[in-house]
């Protein structure tokens, strides 16, 4: 029978070395007062000792101490494996440091993990992360020389090579819904995902560890639908009532909007039209690589310009956007609430998403770059002091037929957009464009030989990869390859013969040409 304790009992049951596996979508769907407990605990006794922290995305908002930063207490934590820290700075600072063991892996892969544990299987076996730096003939996904341990391991099965993510059997899952009934089943009426809830309860329970459920209320047995129950009470040990609102908030930003839990479709004001900068005129100009019918991934940062773009234009029947935590439809939020979204159509679980986007379910996807190099190749999960991870970029990137990065040359640039062209007031810093990246988070060698589309927008110019190299398809109206490109790129830029012209229709206030574009794509694959 499930029993519900206080945050402070809760603490209590965490013994030294336990593998912790928690939920979140940033501060949604994250066990905070519980959390919270665990540090309160350590500050007053230094128990529990040396916990293995496990995570599939990040935890927090940016804020140092929130979110996996309470983990962040000298000898509360031994290791930290992620796909995505950058939102808990402090754990970040000591993952790159070696303060603590650091593993980054995929984020899709971490999902699949918990369901290996499970089952009792011996890992996971996935060609996700190949060529790499989670490969092991690369970094094996390690962040600092402190990490020694192998994780991933290199085999090959049929004449193919896979990665084999080696089990982790979880002793402790931490989760979060919204009610619970007196028989331990959890709903998550309120949430902003449903995320990993159910496999990280199975992991705990079948490895012969304990979940424990933060929720705002606990109702009467019988009283929730059992089609709702995303963990049925036979997993759930302990349920704690949360107390402080601000450790149960519905996002990082929002305490609660029923329009972002999918409970009632909701007027918004955040279809607001971007003001025309570069940022709107590199959106605009991945949107022309969307095809009608097409499910796509929107990435964090630039790329999800490109969902404000297809609203604007009125095409937002003509696509499915998707977000890797488990939405389909609506309008993605933005900044620290990034992972949900207004007005959803669809949220699905979390594992679920994955499943479905490296079988090969999305079209095009529309990612950040934060470095690339002359290979293609892009590093978005670290960068020299900085640690920050993949999240779900590897799987979504080599699973995808079309690839969209967006980003620009040079960072702090000024710009001015006059008469349809593009106009540089002042130069920033070429630091994006290199020799070679820091960190492989994906290979455009390996993309390219996978018979990919890989293009690269920025708001000088388009690029691809031919012949294993990077390649100027198209410039910006009003400047110059050598002057304005070339010197901004640390390698020889090779330019196509076929070199064009963006179209200066992207640089005007009003564009109007998705429809149009949309429409005559469908009308050629009719022919």
């Amino acid at each position: 029978m499930v029993k519900i304790i206080t945050p402070k009992e809760a603490a209590e049951k965490i013994n030294d070395y336990d593998t912790v596996a928690v939920t979140s979508v940033n501060l949604g769907s994250f066990p905070e007062e519980l959390v919270a407990a665990i540090k309160e605990r350590f500050l007053e006794s230094q128990k529990p000792e040396q916990l293995m922290l496990l995570a599939s995305t990040g935890m927090g908002d940016s804020t140092p101490g929130r979110g996996m930063d309470h983990f962040a207490q000298d000898g509360l934590v031994k290791r930290v494996i992620t796909a995505f820290c950058a939102q808990s700075p402090m754990i970040s600072d000591w993952m790159a440091k070696g303060k603590v063991e650091g593993y980054l892996l995929p984020q899709g892969e971490i999902l699949q993990l918990y369901r290996a544990a499970a089952n009792h299987y011996p890992g996971v076996f996935s060609k996700i992360g190949l060529h790499t730096f989670v490969d092991p003939r690369l970094q094996g996904g390690k962040v600092n020389s402190n990490t020694t341990e192998d994780l991933v391991g290199l085999m090959e099965i049929e004449g193919e090579e896979y990665l084999h993510y080696k089990p982790i059997p979880v002793s402790v899952g931490l989760i979060r819904g919204t009610y619970a009934d007196t028989n331990g089943n959890i709903v998550v009426t309120q949430e902003s995902n449903i995320m990993e809830l159910f496999s990280v309860s199975a992991a705990a329970h079948n490895s012969g560890g304990i979940v424990m459920a933060q929720v705002k209320k606990v109702v009467e047995a019988g009283s929730l639908d059992p089609k709702s129950i995303i963990v049925p009470g036979a997993l759930v040990d302990y349920i704690i009532v949360n107390e402080n609102p601000e450790y149960h908030k519905q996002t990082s930003s929002t305490q609660y909007d029923p329009g972002i839990s999918g409970e009632f479709k909701t007027v918004q004001d955040h279809q607001k039209n971007m003001p025309l900068t570069v940022r709107k005129i590199i959106a605009r100009r991945a949107a022309q690589l969307l095809d009608p019918g097409s499910t796509v991934n929107l990435g964090v940062g630039m790329a999800d310009g490109v969902a404000h773009i297809v609203y604007e234009e009125g095409c937002s029947d003509e696509i499915t956007l998707t977000i890797d935590t488990g939405i389909f439809g609506g309008k993605s939020a933005l900044g620290p609430d990034f992972g949900t979204a207004y007005n959803p159509e669809a949220i699905i679980s979390h594992e679920n998403m994955f499943d479905y986007y490296n079988g090969g379910g999305l079209d095009t996807a529309f990612l950040g770059l934060a470095q690339v190099d002359k290979q293609g190749n892009v590093n978005v999960s670290k960068f020299g002091p900085k640690v920050t991870g993949p999240g779900g970029f590897i799987n979504i990137t080599q699973t995808t037929p079309k690839l969209v990065f967006m980003g620009t040359i040079v960072v702090g640039a000024e710009y001015a957009i006059e008469d349809n062209r593009l106009k540089i007031l002042k130069e920033g810093r070429s630091n994006k464009f290199v020799d070679q990246v820091e960190q492989i988070t994906f290979s455009g060698k390996y993309g390219s030989t996978s018979g990919q589309e890989i293009y690269f927008v920025t708001e000088r110019g388009v690029f691809d990869i031919d012949a294993g190299k990077l390649r100027l398809i198209e410039i910006a109206p009003g400047l110059e390859v050598v002057k304005d490109i070339q010197q901004h790129i640390a390698f020889e830029l090779v330019v196509s013969p076929q070199l064009k012209e963006m179209d200066s229709a992207l640089f005007q206030e009003r564009w109007g040409k998705l429809k149009e574009i949309l429409e005559a794509k469908r009308t050629l694959k009719l022919q």
